[in-house]
């Protein structure tokens, strides 16, 4: 398993079209992956769903918990979307 803390950078955080970002690069691997904001609420990062339930806001702090074949490559494909700002400006 590997983890990483990141921030949300994007003005909007982590609103629909991110998040559909997030959960379709997630599902590009076989690893299992969670999301854990600071207060503790965790969810599944290939659901999004799962991941709007957050409420991540510009700022927020996250977690990725990867664990799976591919953890290595899945963690640092998520951490540069986000550190990316999801391609917005």
């Amino acid at each position: 398993m590997v983890t990483k803390e990141i921030i949300i950078l994007n003005e909007q955080g982590f609103h629909v079209r991110p998040a559909q970002l997030f959960v379709d690069k997630a599902n590009e691997f076989h690893s299992d992956l969670k999301v854990r904001s600071e207060n503790g609420e965790e969810a599944d990062g290939k659901s999004m769903l799962d991941l709007m339930t957050l409420g991540l806001e510009k700022g927020a702090r996250v977690t990725l918990e990867v664990s799976g074949p591919d953890e290595q490559e899945c963690l640092q494909s998520l951490a540069e979307l986000i550190e990316s700002k999801f391609g917005e400006a």
